[in-house]
Order: structure tokens, then C-alpha cells, then sequence
């Protein structure tokens, strides 16, 4: 049996998971960013949802 398919298949699997777990913590973020009891835990969100998302000022 080749090697090769295998291990792509295993990666791809690997990177699904990935994708998936990341797109949960930016939705919980995001919901926390907006459902937040006070306003220093939706500034600690929305500060965090901007680093996870990697925006960058425009130059």
C-alpha cells in the first residue's frame, strides 16, 4: 500500500480539525466580545478577536 495516501489523508484530516477548532474559539470570542456582563471583559474580547483574526491597521 503507498505511503503517500496515507499520510495526505491524514494531514487533510488533520488540517480539518484545525480549521474546526479554530472557527469555534473565534465564535466563542466573538460571542463574549458582544455578551459580556461588563465592559472591560468586552474590550479584553474584542481585543483578542482582533489579535486571533490577525487584522492589521492599513498603512
Amino acid at each position: 500500500m503507498p505511503v503517500l495516501p496515507a499520510l495526505l489523508q491524514d494531514a487533510a484530516t488533520l488540517a480539518a480539525a484545525g480549521g474546526t477548532l479554530y472557527t469555534a474559539v473565534l465564535a466563542a470570542v466573538a460571542l463574549t466580545s458582544v455578551l459580556a456582563a461588563t465592559p472591560d471583559r468586552r474590550r479584553d474580547a474584542r481585543a483578542t478577536l482582533t489579535i486571533l483574526m490577525r487584522r492589521r491597521p492599513p498603512r
